[in-house]
């Protein structure tokens, strides 16, 4: 793991024809696209001990084992609530001979000690936890202060798609393992205890399900947490521009 940041913090803007592994409908939906860029993206010049922040059934297995080949002392770790996901995880782990300490757990609770990882790894775990915020909170309070936190979600869209999926979302969440179509993961995390040091957004998946935004972030202290916060409340206007206060630049929907 690279231990610099970004030193330009633009966001970036792909046109791809992949997608992420997530829940049933998306992924049923998403066969015929490849998303191997994006798992390598969050699997890159991994070091120490990493958590993988939702196994799901499996999909990152084979880009952590690249990862192990590259790096032999990886400490790998991985929490999955679900218990068929779990056992087809476990699965895909001993086909693959990767040592990985797989548990039950959920991502608003985690089950470690505070400071315990030098990157955790979120692929399509926001649109489906229970309380984004607490997730956050967690990540936070596991990851090394010097650590990394990666992610790769799929978020509310603007104009009239992100209307749509903000009306589609009620019964999209019935149907799709809780998935939400319209949370703003990249904003929230921007917006909390973290700097956002790389962010992409990519116009890739499928819809409802698009689009996806990939990154890193940094934890930051609480002191630093409480000073984004006042400057936020004392900020006019919330609109949000190319930069922020915090210096981080966001994305802009067209």
């Amino acid at each position: 793991m690279s231990s610099s940041k970004t030193e330009s913090n633009t966001t970036k803007r792909t046109e791809t024809k992949s997608s992420t592994p997530g829940p049933p409908i998306v992924t049923a939906l998403s066969k015929r696209f490849t998303i191997a860029e994006h798992r390598r993206y969050l699997a890159r010049d991994l070091e120490g001990t990493v958590l993988d922040l939702g196994a799901g059934s499996g999909a990152m297995v084979p880009y952590l084992q690249t990862a192990v080949r590259r790096e032999p002392a990886l400490h790998l770790h991985a929490i999955e609530p679900d218990p068929d996901r779990r056992r087809q995880a476990k699965r895909i782990a001993s086909a693959h001979d990767l040592d990985i300490h797989l548990r039950s757990g959920r991502a608003e609770s985690l089950p470690y000690a505070d400071d315990t990882f030098d990157v955790v790894i979120a692929s399509a775990v926001f649109c489906t936890v229970q309380d984004p915020s607490r997730t956050l909170e967690e990540v936070h309070r596991v990851v090394k202060p010097n650590g990394e936190f990666r992610f790769l979600e799929h978020v509310r869209s603007g104009g009239l798609h992100g209307f749509i999926q903000d009306a589609l979302t009620p019964l999209w969440k019935r149907i799709d393992d809780g998935c939400h179509l319209n949370r703003r993961t990249d904003d929230w995390i921007a917006a909390g205890r973290f700097d956002l040091d790389e962010v992409e957004t990519l116009s890739t998946g499928v819809s409802p399900s698009r689009p996806f935004v990939r990154g890193t972030a940094t934890p930051v202290s609480p002191t630093e947490t409480d000073s984004r916060t006042e400057r936020r409340e004392c900020t006019p206007s919330a609109t949000v521009t190319s930069s922020s206060d915090d210096g981080v630049r966001r994305r802009t929907e067209t």
